[in-house]
């Protein structure tokens, strides 16, 4: 008995019957009568063979148990249940329940065929569409082939317009590269033209020293011979020496006056220039302090940018002027005299982008993406040349090292007015103060406060200097300079350059 009990479990046969069914519910108004009774039959037959299954588990039970084991439960449940099955069945169907069937059955066939006519028209529908949009397709595909041969002869216009192109520009490329020879060509004589006029006007000097030299000399002659024998002349030294030591060169009798006016053009950009910037940048950035950190960075970049671009400018023109020097100036007087007389070959443009580089990547800054620092690039470009202008100076000037977080010292800044006074620390520099080797000559401005720490490593790359304050002005830097030229050497050199 086990051994079949253990074979019907493992077959599943209830699980196989409950999912006939499920399928067959599922299925019942979409198949064909004959289908239904199919599968009905099918299920009955399952049914049958399980219950035979079953009754041999229950013989084998019975007779496990003995001759008269189970005799009570079968007189009990079994011959009842028998006994009740065959009644129903027996009484259960009448006529009218089976005219009731018959006809319930005539209607679903009526509505299985309805359901299966709607299907094929609806199949038929679907084929149609299907048709259409095949159609569709294969002009969208004609239309693309035919794109596609006229993308392909466009590509080969436009390669042999290209090759045609390229051939224009080697040949453009070319011009400008002779172009360039002759402008450099053009560019040496005209220094070469330069260095002749500086020697004309050297040799004018030493005319007009040698015609003042002259009519010295025959005054003392006439003197001497008028007071004294001829036998007794005297002995005096020559004033030649003494002109020479008062006649220098154009650049030193107007370093002073140069640096006069560049220290009132350094306090005017503060004053003007500082604060039109300040103005445009807080259009975009509401934080002042962020502001005044761009312009004072701005500042110390475009003083950096300016030296090194002096610092080049120098070894150009002395490489040029070295093959050619002759006189009685040195080589480094001469190409000072130089860059002083052409201020205006300075490339400032090229010390901006420089600045404005080293802004953005700069870690002090932060600003909206919308803000770009080309909108103080007229600040940056008046600095840069105000700075070029200041390395010509003898000595140059220059600003002092700053870095936040240093003590604040009274001879190199003056306090902002959102300071805190009793603080000892500089949070940030507002302007830097311009030295002069180590003398403070005007002094910048920054702000104290309370725990000022020097977040950043980062320092300024200029020279530390400090001294106490001396500040020169004048009130016409440009008269006095352009009368001081007239009367040393007929140059060309213009105030306004400086």
């Amino acid at each position: 008995m086990a051994d079949s009990l253990r074979r019907l479990v493992n077959t599943s046969t209830y699980s196989i019957l409950q999912d006939k069914l499920e399928s067959w519910y599922k299925d019942y108004h979409l198949v064909s009568c004959d289908q239904n009774l199919n599968r009905c039959c099918e299920l009955l037959e399952l049914t049958s063979k399980v219950q035979g299954q079953l009754f041999t588990i229950l013989n084998l039970t019975a007779r496990e148990g003995g001759h008269y084991a189970g005799v009570d439960t079968l007189k009990s449940r079994f011959l009842p249940w028998l006994g009740s099955c065959f009644s129903i069945a027996s009484s259960g169907v009448t006529s009218d329940t089976s005219f009731s069937l018959i006809q319930e059955s005539k209607e679903k066939d009526m509505k299985i065929r309805e359901l299966s006519i709607s299907h094929e028209h609806e199949i038929k529908k679907m084929e149609t569409q299907l048709n259409s949009a095949q159609m569709q397709l294969n002009a969208v595909k004609q239309e693309l082939e035919d794109a596609q041969l006229d993308l392909d002869e466009t590509r080969n216009k436009s390669a042999t317009t290209l090759l045609a192109t390229e051939d224009e520009i080697i040949q453009l490329k070319a011009d400008l590269m002779t172009a360039r020879d002759e402008a450099q060509m053009y560019k040496r004589k005209l220094d070469i033209l330069d260095d002749y006029e500086r020697q004309m006007r050297m040799l004018k000097d030493e005319i007009s020293i040698l015609t003042t030299e002259k009519s010295l000399l025959q005054d003392r002659l006439i003197r001497s011979r008028s007071s004294s024998p001829i036998g007794h002349r005297s002995r005096s030294p020559s004033p030649l020496p003494y002109l020479r030591s008062e006649s220098p060169s154009w650049t030193r009798l107007s370093n002073s006056t140069r640096q006069s006016r560049m220290i009132s053009r350094f306090n005017d950009i503060y004053s003007i220039e500082r604060l039109d910037a300040q103005s445009l940048l807080k259009r975009y950035i509401d934080d002042i302090e962020m502001v005044q950190r761009i312009i004072f960075i701005a500042t110390v970049e475009s003083f950096h940018a300016a030296k090194m671009a002096f610092r080049q400018f120098r070894l150009r023109v002395r490489k040029t002027l070295s093959p050619t020097h002759t006189g009685p100036e040195s080589l480094d007087d001469t190409v000072m005299d130089y860059i002083i007389r052409n201020l205006d070959l300075y490339d400032v443009q090229s010390s901006v982008n420089d600045v404005i580089r080293a802004m953005n990547v700069n870690p002090k800054i932060s600003f909206p993406p919308e803000v770009d620092f080309i909108l103080i690039s007229s600040f940056i470009r008046e600095v840069c040349r105000l700075a070029f202008s200041m390395q010509t100076l003898e000595p140059a000037l220059d600003i002092a090292f700053t870095t936040d977080g240093e003590l604040f010292s009274d001879n190199k800044y003056r306090r902002s007015y959102d300071s805190e006074y009793t603080a000892p620390l500089v949070a940030y520099h507002v302007w830097p103060a311009l030295m002069e080797g180590d003398s403070v000559i005007v002094k910048g401005e920054a702000v104290t406060k309370r725990g000022a720490l020097q977040w950043s490593p980062r320092r300024s790359r200029s020279r530390s200097r400090s001294t106490s304050p001396v500040r020169s002005r004048t009130s016409s830097p440009s008269r006095g300079l352009s009368s001081l030229n007239r009367s040393a050497s007929p140059g060309r050199l213009s105030p306004s350059r400086l």
